[in-house]
């Protein structure tokens, strides 16, 4: 499958006030997508702060929950956290009345993959719009014709789509649908886009 859906991954921070003067644990949560590469920052800043010490208290470092996205923003909003870390792009006027600033810290590809018996890793062909109708539910069956008709080298099974997607407030979720609503119309107009949607299938 050839369709790739960019996803900018951003720390939220409050403006004023949440880091103590003489704070070693800075805490965060949200995003999944980011949790590896902030938990090998955090080693890093960790090992950084203590000179290399053979001992580490735990009371220094990063401290990151990987909750979800919305559960990042959530927890940044009540100021219950340093920061926090989101897949989804804030608009401008919601930062300033949450007092909040915004800045990206990586980059990524949300994939959409298929497991079918007997079709190799990159084979099949999906459209955004025959993607929106999978998620839809118009599109139900491996052999249906809109698929075969761009997949005409390959023998596709009289299968069941079984789609699998994030049930919780997810970043990826909102880039995913982003992508589903630009492509589709309908996905548009029903589903739109955002870090939680009601899935039709």
């Amino acid at each position: 499958m050839k369709r790739r859906i960019a996803l900018c991954l951003a720390i939220v921070a409050a403006l004023a006030g949440t880091l103590p003067a003489q704070a070693d644990l800075i805490t965060g949560a949200g995003s999944t997508f980011a949790f590896p590469i902030l938990g090998q920052w955090a080693k890093a800043y960790r090992v950084a702060k203590t000179d290399g010490a053979d001992f580490i208290p735990h009371d220094i470092g990063v401290d990151y929950e990987p909750i979800g996205s919305l559960g990042g923003e959530v927890r940044i909003n009540q100021r219950g956290i340093d920061f926090g870390a989101t897949d989804r792009p804030l608009a401008p006027a919601e930062l300033e009345r949450n007092g909040l600033a915004q800045f990206p810290i990586v980059m990524g590809g949300v994939v959409p993959v298929v497991n079918i018996e007997g079709i190799a890793p990159g084979q099949v062909k999906l459209t955004g719009a025959l993607l929106a109708d999978i998620f839809l539910g118009k599109i139900a069956s491996w052999s249906d014709p809109a698929i075969k008709a761009i997949n005409p080298e390959l023998t596709l099974p009289d299968a069941k789509i079984v789609v699998v997607h994030r049930s919780d407030g997810s970043g990826t979720t909102f880039h995913f649908a982003s992508y589903l609503a630009n492509a589709s119309p309908e996905w548009r107009d029903k589903i739109g886009a955002d870090t939680l949607v009601k899935w039709p299938t």
